[in-house]
């Protein structure tokens, strides 16, 4: 089927070159790889200086190419996904990964629309429908299978993620950095409630943990812990699996990026690519496999030199498949990269990812079928798998929500108002409404609890990063909050981070500013959403030095920042952890030093959570606290959402210009070591320049007095 449409569209692309209707200032180019088995279409944009001829010539080259290629199908030359393998061996695979505890199916925003989308019992459905075509389907995850939703919240004790992956017969997973959250004990504690449960649970490899490196010097307490759980749990290396007449090895790997998104985690990893690569050699010393898999928590990245899995799939070649987690990518077509294929299926279960594979002659292995199938509401949830999950979500009312004074199912207010979609909120550079409900909900928690020690917060932030879900209209309620800012776990040890104090100075601030409008375009979850701090940048200046504008709104009216004052922050303790990352991102150029009042840099951020009456006091909880402070409009008992967050207000404002003396105003301090870099580089050039010269001058000297 999918060759068949493959063939219609080379005709398609032929008609189009033969008769040069090529619009929107485009060529098309062909290029076909008869050895590759792969067919490629390649866009050239116009070059207007061109002459006529050049043109003609390059639309003779389009029309040509497109002949060929039709031949080419005509004749059953395969295309991009190849023909019948010789070998007769073909095998289906269903994968999912960043599913982040989405065991129900969830409401939010998709592609601008409001859907209910995702669960794990509509997945089901497909994965029994599969499994009655094919008994021998190969089911993995990538990994950050836990924390996103209320039931991470007894992730120790209940272990549900990973119990209902096993329910569903997934053969193998991965750790994500979120598995890390609870930090080394709830790790430890969740694999052996998994592992003690007596239900069906996935194998689950992980090749690049250093346990060398750390016995070496000294396995701390938490490590110990998890040597201990990994043991008892079989964590491995690699597994091997037999699907019919193909075995399959699987081997996990841990990456770099996911690595830096988990500050509590205490373990050392050696590096993705060379472990991957010996524990790939293993198994072509011991095993016997017609297949070697990768399930990867690494990611794709469209810098071609950081993203982890394509680097992985060319530095260990040997790999017929890696599914790609971590990055919430959604590969439409699976990338690949001479005989190694990566894909994506996207985050929260909101797609299954499907594929066959069939072994060629020479005993590697092509995609031959592959899609993303979307979870939506017109698939049937299964029933039997329903239930399972509502008797895991019947225990957080009882085990967590309580002591908060909360249900999952109430309604904390009513909303009308369209929210950004979370993908805008790490990749369009502005401000979001959404960053900005959750940064008021933070001053307002602060300055209201019922302990408050009177100071007020001059700045509450949000990375975007820390985000993970946006508000849909209608009613929202305690499981929807939570689940749109559902990371981590206190000092505490309950789940949800909990909010800190830090002070920096006024200069400290505009720096802060610096980082967000320079930095966080390599680091797009550090993006800052801020209640209290206005700033304008501008993309096109020079980088560390986009800034513009700066300051503080009170009570409506600006406030200038004062370069020596301390000024109270208010943030959540994931970002606090994660400060060092960001700052490494401009290679500590841009740093800044958190504070207590008295100007005491801070050590622990541990030491400066927030509490109320001798509790933490939970980022997920402020935004609840927030919701359910709003007036009713509408005089039915439950608040509304204002119509304040319907517009924006310049806390983040972009002036989008390339004039000059935009570009060139208000120059800072890197501006001027900037320029100074450039105008030393431009004299050791001309330095080097008028050196050689004389040398050259010297040379032809020398070799006319020798002639």
């Amino acid at each position: 089927m999918v060759a068949y449409h493959r063939k219609k569209a080379t005709v398609v692309l032929f008609i189009l070159c033969t008769y040069a209707k090529i619009t929107d200032g485009w060529l098309i180019f062909i290029e076909w790889y008869y050895f590759s088995d792969a067919v490629k279409i390649r866009l050239s944009r116009k070059n207007k200086d061109a002459t006529k001829g050049e043109h003609a010539m390059k639309k003779l080259f389009a029309m040509t190419a497109a002949v060929l290629l039709l031949f080419s199908v005509l004749l059953g030359i395969p295309a991009a996904y190849g023909q019948a393998p010789e070998t007769g061996k073909t095998l289906d695979i269903l994968f999912s990964h960043d599913t982040h505890s989405h065991l129900n199916t969830f409401t939010t925003v998709v592609e601008d629309e409001e859907t209910d989308i995702g669960g794990f019992a509509r997945a089901n459905t497909l994965i029994k429908a599969q499994r009655a075509k094919d008994p021998d389907t190969l089911v993995i995850d990538g990994g950050d299978f836990s924390m996103g939703t209320l039931i991470q919240t007894v992730f120790e004790t209940q272990a549900a993620e990973l119990r209902m992956l096993g329910y569903m017969g997934y053969d193998v997973t991965t750790f994500g950095n979120h598995e890390f959250d609870y930090r080394s004990k709830g790790l430890a504690n969740m694999l052996t409630s998994a592992r003690t449960s007596g239900d069906a649970v996935p194998a689950i490899v992980v090749c690049n943990v250093d346990w060398d490196a750390m016995e070496s010097a000294g396995l701390t307490e938490g490590q110990q812990l998890l040597k201990d759980a990994f043991a008892a749990y079989g964590v491995q290396d690699y597994t091997v699996l037999q699907k019919g007449d193909v075995r399959i090895a699987v081997v996990g790997v841990f990456g770099k990026d996911a690595l830096s998104c988990a500050p509590t985690c205490e373990l050392k990893f050696k590096d993705p690519v060379q472990a991957v690569k010996a524990t790939v050699a293993e198994i072509k010393a011991n095993e016997n496999a017609d297949m070697i898999v990768c399930v990867s928590h690494s990611g794709t990245w469209d810098d071609p030199k950081k993203s982890e899995d394509e680097l992985l799939a060319k530095g260990v070649p040997e790999l017929d498949l890696i599914l790609s987690g971590h990055t919430h990518s959604r590969i439409r077509e699976p990338i690949r990269h001479g005989d190694t294929y990566v894909v994506s299926c996207g985050e929260y279960g909101k797609n299954l990812g499907s594929l066959t594979m069939a072994q060629k002659a020479d005993g590697r292995w092509q995609v031959t079928d592959y899609q993303l199938i979307p979870i939506t509401a017109d698939i049937p949830a299964d029933a039997q798998t329903q239930e399972v999950i509502d008797r895991f979500m019947d225990t957080v009312d009882e085990d967590y929500l309580a002591q908060f004074g909360y249900t999952k199912d109430q309604v904390l207010a009513e909303n009308d108002v369209v929210f950004s979609n979370l993908k805008d909120l790490g990749k369009v550079h502005t401000e979001h409404n959404l960053g900005d409900i959750i940064a008021d909900a933070y001053v307002y928690a602060v300055e209201n609890a019922a302990d408050y020690d009177g100071v007020p917060v001059d700045l509450a932030v949000v990375p975007s990063g820390t985000v993970r879900d946006t508000y849909a209209r209608g009613d929202i309620t305690v499981e929807q909050v939570f689940n749109s800012f559902s990371l981590g776990i206190g000092a505490d040890g309950v789940p949800g981070y909990p909010l800190i104090e830090v002070y920096l100075t006024g200069k400290e601030l505009r720096t802060a500013a610096e980082i967000d409008a320079s930095v966080s375009d390599f680091m797009t979850t550090a993006r800052l959403y801020c209640s209290g701090l206005n700033f304008t940048y501008n993309p096109h200046r020079l980088l560390l030095n986009k800034v513009t504008d700066v300051y503080l709104v009170k009570d409506g009216q600006r406030v200038e920042l004062q370069d020596d004052k301390l000024y109270r922050i208010v943030a959540d303790l994931y970002s606090g952890q994660m400060l060092s990352a960001v700052t490494d991102m401009s290679y500590g150029i841009l740093s800044i030093v958190p504070k207590y009042a008295d100007g005491t840099p801070i050590e622990d951020f541990e030491d400066v959570i927030l509490t109320e009456n001798g509790k933490e006091l939970k980022g997920w909880d402020a935004i609840a606290r927030y919701m359910a402070s709003f007036e009713d409009t509408d005089g039915d008992g439950i608040g509304n959402v204002p119509d304040y967050y319907s517009t924006l207000h310049d806390r983040k404002k972009v002036e989008d210009s390339r004039n000059l003396s935009a570009l060139l105003k208000k120059p800072n301090r890197f501006t001027f070591i900037l320029l100074g870099i450039i105008l030393t580089a431009v004299v050791l050039v001309v330095c080097l320049v008028l050196l050689l010269r004389k040398l050259v001058r010297k040379l032809r000297r020398r070799r006319k007095v020798l002639d």
